[in-house]
């Protein structure tokens, strides 16, 4: 985020804010929907403003008006302040207006709540959604039509205590989380534990199949996260949280899957070659060609137990 210029560099300069701007607010999808659509549409007008953000919340990398939140710029910058989105209500609205008080102030695509509350008397003009006399305004993010970003499944491993002082889980997870803090994707998180089932959980193969089948790759400390991944056609980053490499090292070897990185040699480069990598046809090629070996090793195996069984003498007493 960059600071905003002087009071003197122009003599109109707005201050773009909502709940997503404010540090004990929070940031919701209609939210930042709503305040990317002001600025564009402030932008196509040549409106200078900047756009406010929670110290909790980082705008999309690149962000050409960002600022910090709106308890940390100097209100004296400013001439306007524009208010979208979210209820017309709460402490939250009145500090706004009595520290941007000698500023214009306008809501827009607010609920009102209370029409005669200080945080609803305190603007200049409101714009109101719904909660007024006027007949119901469609939401201001109806403006944004989204970009498809890649889905990320998320699947890591837990503990795995069994491994002793081998375990790198820990770093290699927080160095992931980071990592993929600084991709532009959406991340879903999937856990291969089905024996918690709640109405909010998976509960069999087929639903854990079905979600995993919907994102575009996976990146997973977890032997099955990588099984499940290559069986539903879905490209996986695997990293192996094991000093020395285990049992997800073998299972990339033994279904002969390139995309492998072991813990003590992970970095934030090698993840997002391998990322790349995974969004190419080669990947999807490979990940054909090693879940038909996982299978047909795998089958083999199972005949092989039941072979053992059939044709084996009866135990004593059989």
């Amino acid at each position: 985020m960059t600071d905003p210029p002087q009071a003197d560099d122009a003599a109109r300069r707005v201050l773009l804010c909502g709940w997503a701007s404010l540090d004990d607010g929070e940031a919701t999808v209609g939210d930042v929907a709503t305040l990317e659509a002001m600025s564009s549409a402030f932008a196509r007008a040549d409106v200078l403003h900047d756009v406010a953000w929670s110290s909790n919340f980082s705008p999309r990398p690149g962000h050409p008006h960002a600022v910090a939140s709106v308890d940390h710029v100097d209100p004296v910058v400013y001439t306007d302040v524009v208010f979208v989105c979210g209820p017309c209500a709460g402490r939250q609205i009145t500090r706004l207006h009595m520290r941007f008080a000698h500023c214009r102030r306008i809501a827009v695509g607010v609920s009102v709540v209370d029409r005669h509350s200080d945080a609803v008397r305190g603007f200049d003009a409101v714009i109101a959604r719904d909660g007024t006399d006027d007949p119901p305004r469609a939401d201001l993010s109806f403006a944004v039509r989204g970009t498809d970003v890649p889905v990320v499944g998320l699947c890591l491993a837990p503990g795995q205590a069994e491994y002793g002082d081998r375990r790198r889980h820990d770093r290699a997870h927080a160095l992931i989380v980071d990592w993929l803090g600084g991709i532009d994707c959406a991340v879903e998180h999937l856990d291969t534990r089905l024996d918690t089932a709640t109405p909010a959980r998976l509960r069999t193969v087929d639903h854990f199949d079905s979600r995993m089948a919907r994102v575009d790759l996976v990146v997973t400390t977890r032997l099955h996260g990588l099984v499940r991944a290559l069986c539903d056609g879905v490209p996986a980053v695997a990293v192996d949280p094991v000093r020395g490499g285990a049992k997800v090292t073998a299972q990339c070897a033994a279904v002969s899957w390139p995309a492998l990185l072991q813990a003590d040699d992970l970095s934030a480069a090698r993840l997002t070659a391998w990322y790349r990598w995974c969004q190419t046809l080669g990947a999807r090629r490979q990940v054909r060609q090693s879940a038909r070996e996982g299978a047909v090793a795998a089958a083999a195996a199972i005949d092989a137990v039941v072979d053992r069984i059939r044709l084996s003498p009866s135990a004593p007493g059989g």
